[in-house]
């Protein structure tokens, strides 16, 4: 039997930034100031502080019961094997195909900035959204070992690049007439700016990705808070920079002309077409490397719940040496990529998540006793992510009802499944 290599506290943080630092903040840049305006820093701080607030119940939960299956191990320890925790992880399941749609559709808007195929934008855009996907699924049948090769690399190319943008487009602001649109006479209300921090808060979600490492982290009791905390605490420090940036570069008409690919557009003031280039390249190497990472763990998560007997084990079978999920996530992807706006994928992914990480904040409160938490702090979330889950909804249904109806479709089709399973199995026994 080989021997799992431990991973130290540098590793451990670097699966937190690479798991947030995905295709995220390429994909919904644009879409937080089309909503926030001005006031985007303010939007990603706020979204930033609700996955600080939870990470509180992920680390208690990851030292208690340190598992690969992360959060589907701690629903099924707040909940048992019922109806309801199933169906949470179910949707789990289906917020990670939700993400890879998302990392899809930034990887299409930005390729055919490079080169186009058949001068129509549309049609590029399905073209190579659809490709990638294609690529990075047999990439993940081909060898595992190359998928974290992929992101340990990317990691690092897709990290100096923003923070060599950071560094030019501060500088570039000084004397920039937009730097005025960041006023706060130019941010929405506080509840706009809240609601617009939610729908992009599909940007911060990797986090969760150290709980599924936390039983190889050397030192646990020490370096699982730390990983978490610095790692959250530093993309919300980069998010934030990067969006004075690119508002305090680009007019507002700019940016929604270019609302897809808005963090390359931005670059222009300062590097001219090179750094336009440069930072569409940097989007594919993340979006691709997401794209990788997630068709893997998705995999890996849909395998966990049909061990934990929260789905057929039809989903144990192998399909060319990897799990029968790998192939169903991806066709799944395929669809949703080829069929929904960035934003119903944004606002689908943002809703599932904000959920799921609520009813992880309640598990951390529900257990505070036997993890040594302090109550107050999970509460705090889950309530948190209540109010977030409320706004959100209420201000898209006034903009965005497709995001809803797929947000809630989603939802009630994990419920149904699972539903469905536990009563066939009851019938069988």
């Amino acid at each position: 039997m080989g021997i799992t290599k431990k991973i130290g506290l540098k590793d451990a943080i670097s699966i937190g930034i690479g798991g947030m630092v995905g295709g995220g903040i390429f994909a919904v840049l644009g879409l937080a100031v089309a909503l926030a305006k001005g006031g985007t820093p303010v939007a990603f701080l706020f979204a930033g502080i609700l996955a600080l607030i939870t990470s509180y119940s992920y680390v208690k939960l990851s030292k208690k019961y340190p598992d690969r299956g992360g959060t589907v191990k701690f629903i099924n320890q707040g909940f048992g094997k019922t109806v309801f925790s199933g169906a949470i992880n179910n949707l789990l399941w289906v917020s990670y195909i939700v993400m890879l749609s998302l990392y899809a559709s930034a990887f299409g808007s930005y390729a055919p900035n490079l080169w186009e195929i058949t001068q129509h934008k549309t049609i590029d855009f399905h073209i190579y959204a659809s490709t990638i996907i294609l690529l990075a699924t047999a990439i993940n049948y081909y060898s595992i070992a190359v998928v974290g090769k992929i992101e340990s690399y990317a990691v690092i190319i897709k990290l100096v690049i923003l923070i060599g943008f950071i560094g030019i487009g501060a500088y570039g602001l000084i004397g920039n007439p937009n730097l005025g649109q960041l006023a706060v006479t130019n941010w929405e209300n506080p509840i706009k700016l809240f609601a617009g921090g939610m729908v992009i808060f599909v940007a911060y979600e990797g986090f969760e990705l150290i709980a599924n490492a936390a039983p190889d982290i050397k030192d646990p009791e020490k370096n699982i808070s730390k990983a978490y905390y610095f790692s959250i605490i530093f993309v919300i420090m980069l998010y934030i920079v990067i969006a004075l940036v690119t508002v305090g570069s680009l007019p507002f008409e700019q940016i929604a002309k270019a609302q897809d690919y808005v963090l390359a557009e931005a670059a222009k003031p300062m590097l001219g077409q090179v750094g336009f280039t440069i930072i569409t390249i940097a989007a594919l190497i993340s979006t691709f490397s997401a794209i990788n990472a997630s068709l893997y763990g998705g995999s890996k998560v849909n395998y966990e719940i049909a061990e934990d007997d929260e789905l057929p084990h039809h989903f144990l079978a192998k399909f060319w040496g990897q799990p029968i999920g790998l192939s169903i996530t991806a066709i799944t992807t395929l669809i949703l990529v080829n069929i929904l706006l960035l934003e119903s994928i944004s606002t689908a992914g943002s809703v599932g998540f904000i959920l799921i990480f609520g009813i992880v904040n309640f598990v951390g409160f529900k257990l505070s006793h036997q993890i040594g938490a302090s109550k107050m702090i999970p509460f705090l979330g889950f309530i948190l992510c209540i109010v977030a889950l409320v706004i959100l909804v209420g201000q898209q249904l006034k903009s965005n009802l497709t995001g809803i109806f797929v947000s809630m479709g989603i939802i009630l089709f994990c419920f149904a499944v699972e539903w469905v399973y536990k009563k066939s199995e009851t019938e069988k026994n």
